[in-house]
């Protein structure tokens, strides 16, 4: 015959007492030291008799567990995951497909496409979606539009203003080379050079000239139409001779 129920109460036998709770002492700890090997837990127990001694156990440091427990106290709890039936996932996924069938049904109809079922009334909501999404779109293009023409704006003055400094910085080198006795420089020279050597080839001055002359006539890069001074034209001279001979 199996063992009948104990009653769960008081007992007021302190002999009795006392061994009972010698015996279910012993049995909870080794419950608690299979429970931490058998399963990788860190398990405390903490049990202070009638009489105030305490028995306690511990499968590793006890500081370090209560100090966990503290963490645990203060922090918020953990909501558990709640568990659903497989029939009721199944109505949820017959639920989200129906939903993402509307939505394409939806966008279709926006895009003025499967409007065969549609009546006059959700005509006139698509219009009006229609109408304000237009015009959030404008509204949109105007802003973006003017921000880049606030840039461009930007970027026309700055270009402006560094066009204003180089050409100051021109000027203050142009009179710096004229109040002082710097030479010209290389491409100046350069363009004399062929206006020297282009006179040279034509006859309207003599080899003899050098170019460091030509350099020194104030640098005169003006274009001059006509003869040089003191060189007779062709039809001069046959005038001359015709005047002579007659």
């Amino acid at each position: 015959m199996g063992r009948g129920k104990i009653e769960i109460k008081k007992i007021e036998n302190s002999n009795s007492r006392q061994v009972t709770f010698s015996k279910r002492r012993g049995g909870l700890l080794k419950k608690a030291r299979e429970l931490a090997v058998l399963c990788d837990a860190d398990v405390a127990v903490i049990i202070f008799s009638s009489t105030g001694r305490l028995f306690d156990f511990s499968s590793s440091d006890m500081k370090k567990i209560l100090s966990r427990y503290n963490k645990c106290q203060d922090s918020p709890p953990v909501p558990a995951l709640e568990y659903k039936p497989e029939e009721q996932q199944h109505e949820e996924v017959d639920e989200l497909k129906e939903e993402i069938l509307k939505l394409k049904s939806k966008q279709l109809q926006l895009l003025g496409k499967d409007l065969t079922g549609t009546g006059l009334q959700e005509l006139r909501e698509i219009e009006e979606q229609l109408t304000e999404g237009l015009l959030s779109v404008k509204e949109r293009k105007e802003q973006i539009l003017t921000q880049q023409l606030a840039q461009s704006r930007l970027q026309e003055q700055k270009v402006v203003l560094e066009n204003e400094t180089l050409r100051r910085q021109v000027q203050e080198f142009q009179g710096f080379l004229s109040t002082t006795n710097f030479p010209s420089p290389p491409y100046i020279q350069y363009q004399l050079m062929e206006k020297c050597n282009s006179t040279i080839k034509d006859g309207s001055r003599s080899p003899e000239t050098t170019c460091d002359n030509c350099l020194d006539e104030d640098s005169d890069t003006t274009l001059h139409l006509g003869p040089p001074a003191g060189i007779r034209t062709k039809k001069a001279i046959e005038t001359e001779t015709h005047s002579s001979s007659s």
